[in-house]
């Protein structure tokens, strides 16, 4: 007998980080509450570090989607592997320019990776994994989260570039 329904189950692991960060947060509220000295610092510091976790997990929830997409995704020493049922490939983030959300032929949002040397790889947001993409496409120069997370939260209907590598100019 589960305790939970499946809907407010997956709701509550998608934000799971969130919810842990406020947790600690509350627990830092708590320490520092009628403390001095040492004891007030340590607070704040748990009530700080709370509010870090709580603002990456939220971030992270955000970029979360519901699962079940077609194909699965693996992240691995700096090489996205996709495996779909109809496409397919493995894009090295070094080699990567372009980063797009686009609509996929099946109405819904994919991941567009532009690379040298091969066509662009179409990765829905919803595939198997796809989370593990957050942490590879932060560590990409420059790549602004929020835009990026912006572009998630809109309709299926256009085309929008999240990230162009940075071009190197001799003059």
């Amino acid at each position: 007998m589960a305790f939970f329904r499946p809907e407010a189950r997956e709701a509550l692991w998608r934000w799971r980080e969130a919810l842990i960060g406020v947790a600690i947060a509350l627990l830092g509220l708590f320490m520092a509450i009628g403390a001095q000295g040492l004891d007030l610092w340590l607070g704040l510091a748990v009530i700080f570090a709370g509010a870090a976790l709580g603002w990456a997990g939220f971030q992270l929830g955000r970029f979360r989607r519901a699962r079940g997409g077609p194909g699965v995704v693996q992240v691995d020493e700096r090489r996205i592997a996709y495996f779909g049922p109809h496409t397919g490939g493995i894009v090295a983030l070094d080699s990567l320019w372009r980063l797009e959300i686009a609509p996929s032929p099946a109405g819904a949002l994919a991941w567009r990776l532009h690379h040298e040397g091969g066509a662009p790889v179409e990765i829905p947001v919803n595939a198997e994994g796809a989370e593990a993409l957050f942490d590879a496409f932060a560590a990409l120069p420059g790549l602004r989260i929020e835009p990026m997370l912006q572009a998630l939260e809109r309709p299926p209907g256009q085309l929008a570039v999240i990230w162009e590598k940075p071009v190197r100019r001799l003059h």
